[in-house]
C-alpha cells in the first residue's frame, strides 16, 4: 500500500507569487520547473507522478518539497556553493592598482601583464583579471594638448552657440583646408577577401604627388562645399571664398568657424572681408581645431574612402575625392554637437588640474 501522500500546504498568497513568478517570461526554467514541481505537491500528486510529468527523478521532486517546506519561496533559489578561497586579497589588489598607476618598470616605459605579476608577486592570470575589473590598460596613451588660447572661454561660448542655436537667416559654415593628401599606390596588388582570411595589401607604396581640399561643411544640412587645390596658398583660399560666395543664397549673412592658419589672416584676406559686410568670421581658440565641425567631416573621407585607398596620379586622387562630394552630397547628414559650452570648459579644467 505504501505512505499515504502528504498534501504541501500553501497559503491562497504564496499559491498567487509562486504563479506570478512561472508567468514571466525572462525567467530561468530551472526555477520555473521548480515551481511547477511545488505547485503539483500543493495540489495532492505523489512524488512518482510529479516525477513521470516532468521528466525528473523522485528524489528531486522530494529535494525541492523539502526546500519549500523549509525555507518556503527562498528555498527554490540555488543555495551558494563554498568555491575555492581568495588567493589574492583585497590588500594585494590595492597594490598592483597603485602599483600600475603610479610606477613604471625598470625596463620599460609601461607595465605588461607578465613585468606587473614579476614585480608584485601575483600571477599573469590575476594581474589580467584585476586590471579588467578596474579599467587600468597601461599599454595604451592618448594624446592631448590644452589650448593657452586667453580667449578660449569666450570662443567656445561664442562657436558652440553658433552650433546649438544658430542665428535666423544666416548660414553657418566650417571651413577648414584638408592639406598635403597623398597619392599613393600599393606597390603590388592585393588579395581580395575571403572566408577566413581578410583582405590584403602591401606594407609599401609609391607616392605620386599630393593635393589639397578646402571644404566648407554647411552646419544645418550637412552639404559640403569642396574645392581642390595643388597648393595650399592665400591664393587659393581666396579662390575658395569667391567659391562660396557663389555657391551661398544671396541676401543671407554667412558665419564662418575658422582656425588661425595663417592663410586666413592676410592682408588680401582681410581686404574680400572687408568689402563683404555679410560675412563673420570666427576663430577657434588655438590648439583647439576640434571645435570646427568640418574636421569631423575630413576624419569621415579618410577612414571611409582614403585609407585603404590607391590611386596612380593626383589626378586620379582629385577625381575619387570628387566622387565621395558627390555621394555625399546626394544624401547629406548634419552632424550633431552635444555638448554645452559650460561642460567643455568643466572638462578642460579638470584636465588641466589634472597635468599641473
Amino acid at each position: 500500500m505504501g505512505r499515504p501522500i502528504s498534501k504541501l500546504e500553501i497559503s491562497a498568497d504564496e499559491r498567487r507569487e509562486l504563479l506570478a513568478q512561472l508567468a514571466v517570461r525572462k525567467a530561468p526554467e530551472d526555477e520555473k520547473l521548480r515551481i511547477r514541481i511545488v505547485l503539483a505537491c500543493a495540489d495532492g500528486l505523489g512524488g512518482e507522478a510529479i516525477a513521470k510529468k516532468y521528466a525528473v527523478s523522485e528524489q528531486t521532486v522530494s529535494k525541492w518539497r523539502r526546500r519549500y517546506a523549509a525555507y518556503r519561496f527562498a528555498g527554490l533559489t540555488d543555495a551558494p556553493r563554498p568555491g575555492r578561497p581568495r588567493s589574492v586579497d583585497d590588500e594585494c589588489v590595492q597594490a598592483v592598482i597603485e602599483r600600475t598607476r603610479k610606477a613604471k618598470p625598470t625596463k620599460a616605459t609601461h607595465w605588461s601583464v607578465r613585468s606587473m605579476s614579476q614585480a608584485s608577486g601575483v600571477s599573469a592570470t590575476s594581474v589580467h583579471r584585476i586590471w579588467r575589473a578596474f579599467g587600468l590598460k597601461p599599454h595604451l596613451t592618448k594624446t592631448f594638448k590644452l589650448s593657452t588660447d586667453p580667449h578660449f572661454v569666450a570662443k567656445v561660448r561664442d562657436i558652440v552657440g553658433l552650433y546649438l542655436a544658430p542665428p535666423d537667416r544666416a548660414l553657418v559654415l566650417c571651413v577648414d583646408e584638408k592639406s598635403q593628401i597623398q597619392a599613393l599606390n600599393r606597390t603590388q596588388p592585393g588579395l581580395p577577401m575571403t572566408f577566413g582570411k581578410p583582405a590584403t595589401h602591401t606594407h609599401d607604396y609609391q607616392r605620386h604627388g599630393t593635393t589639397s581640399l578646402f571644404a566648407a561643411l554647411d552646419v544645418a544640412t550637412g552639404k559640403v562645399i569642396g574645392r581642390l587645390k595643388r597648393r595650399h596658398r592665400s591664393a587659393e583660399f581666396l579662390e575658395f571664398l569667391n567659391a562660396i560666395d557663389r555657391d551661398a543664397p544671396k541676401g543671407l549673412d554667412i558665419h564662418l568657424i575658422l582656425d588661425n592658419y595663417g592663410t586666413h589672416k592676410t592682408e588680401a584676406v582681410r581686404s574680400w572681408f572687408a568689402q563683404r559686410p555679410r560675412y563673420h568670421l570666427h576663430f577657434t581658440p588655438t590648439s583647439a581645431s576640434w571645435l570646427n565641425l568640418v574636421e569631423r567631416f575630413f576624419s569621415t573621407l579618410t577612414t571611409r574612402w582614403l585609407k585603404r585607398g590607391a590611386h596612380v596620379s593626383v589626378a586620379d586622387l582629385e577625381r575619387s575625392i570628387r566622387e565621395y562630394l558627390h555621394q555625399h552630397n546626394q544624401d547629406p547628414k548634419p552632424f550633431t554637437w552635444r555638448r554645452t559650452a559650460d561642460q567643455i570648459i568643466a572638462s578642460v579644467g579638470r584636465l588641466g588640474r589634472a597635468i599641473s
